[in-house]
């Protein structure tokens, strides 16, 4: 057994489940303070500042940017009741937070961030398989079975339906989806996402190549997080808050986790798929240093985190769609396009050959 590799894995891993988890915690505060200025308020501010003694650990300045917010919210949290009510079918009902948020994090482990870090063989990615969108779009599937059964367990009828809108928003964006994506595959001619990225290091950015295929994915992104203007399944004005109604301290968290790591991933793919993961234009060859391999996933990260304000920005700027309108949009607008954008590429190949 090849000990180091297992071992640079397990770090990896680790890597990856703090830096999600870190980047959940703050895009929360993000969240709020982009929110804020687009209501022209301040947002959070007032956390206590840490002492020790009489002595601030940081300035004021961390203070006011709300940087401590994220701690007071987990600490919140985890002291919170864990309130079970009575009537609920209670195996379900504990299973489901796990459910909706354990696929992000299995998503992420085919997904390069980096490069390499000075040797070939330390890539940066967990898993590098040669049918990694085909894994990213299996795992995705099984997000809405946390939702579902979350609507389910909960035996009262505003979370089953929210369940139940969930379940079939998800399923139909799905389709739109992974349709979008196979032009990708046309043009790159592999499903390695590895290779997906070196492609775009040779030939340029595949948004560039597929426009109306990122337009696609982009939107069916917003209904597969359940995010504004597509966040039916909780639509507080008319299902309170939907299937995580009944749901209170961790486990409402892990509903809210799952949330924000589904953006995290979907923000991810795209960096991937369209935007040519860690490579800038005169910057497309693997690191061969560890300093350059750090750099290339700071640029990762920097246009993942650029994504996720666009998830943010759109929440506050737009309002909800009527659930017909969500349906009508993805059946009978954007499946069709997506069919239209295969059959474009598919011919543009044929005529080349």
């Amino acid at each position: 057994m090849d000990w180091n590799f297992i071992l640079f894995t397990f770090i990896k891993i680790a890597c990856v489940i703090g830096a999600v988890l870190t980047m959940f915690a703050y895009s929360v505060l993000a969240e709020r303070k982009i929110s804020a200025f687009i209501q022209d308020r301040v947002g959070p501010n007032r956390v206590a500042l840490p002492l020790i003694g009489s002595v601030p650990v940081v300035g004021p300045f961390l203070t006011r940017l709300g940087f401590w917010q994220p701690i007071a919210d987990g600490l919140k949290t985890i002291l919170k009741e864990d309130f079970t009510p009575a009537y609920v079918r209670k195996a379900y009902f504990w299973l489901a937070p796990a459910i909706a948020l354990i696929p992000s994090f299995l998503t992420t482990a085919v997904i390069p961030f980096g490069s390499t870090l000075g040797n070939p063989n330390k890539k940066m990615v967990i898993a590098d398989l040669d049918v990694g969108i085909l894994y990213t779009f299996g795992i995705v599937s099984l997000g809405v079975y946390g939702i579902v059964l979350a609507g389910y367990a909960a035996n009262s009828k505003y979370p089953f339906l929210g369940g139940i809108r969930s379940s079939a928003q998800m399923i139909s964006y799905e389709i739109a989806m992974g349709m979008s994506v196979v032009p990708l595959f046309l043009v790159v001619g592999n499903l390695n996402l590895s290779k997906v990225i070196e492609y775009q290091a040779q030939n340029g950015w595949l948004i560039c190549y597929a426009p109306v295929s990122f337009f696609i994915f982009l939107v069916s992104s917003f209904a597969e997080t359940n995010r504004l203007p597509f966040d039916l399944p909780e639509c507080e004005t008319e299902l309170v808050a939907g299937y995580n109604t009944e749901y209170s301290s961790m486990k409402f968290a892990l509903f809210f986790m799952g949330e924000y790591a589904n953006m995290i991933a979907a923000s991810s793919m795209m960096v991937v798929l369209f935007f040519g993961g860690w490579t800038l234009p005169g910057l497309t060859t693997p690191a061969n240093t560890l300093a350059t391999g750090l750099l290339h996933i700071g640029i990762f990260v920097g246009k993942m985190l650029a994504l996720m304000v666009l998830f943010i920005w759109v929440r506050w700027m737009l309002p909800r769609f009527r659930y017909d309108q969500l349906m009508d949009l993805g059946w009978r607008r954007f499946i069709p396009l997506a069919l239209a954008n295969i059959l474009f590429y598919a011919g543009w190949f044929w005529m080349k050959t």
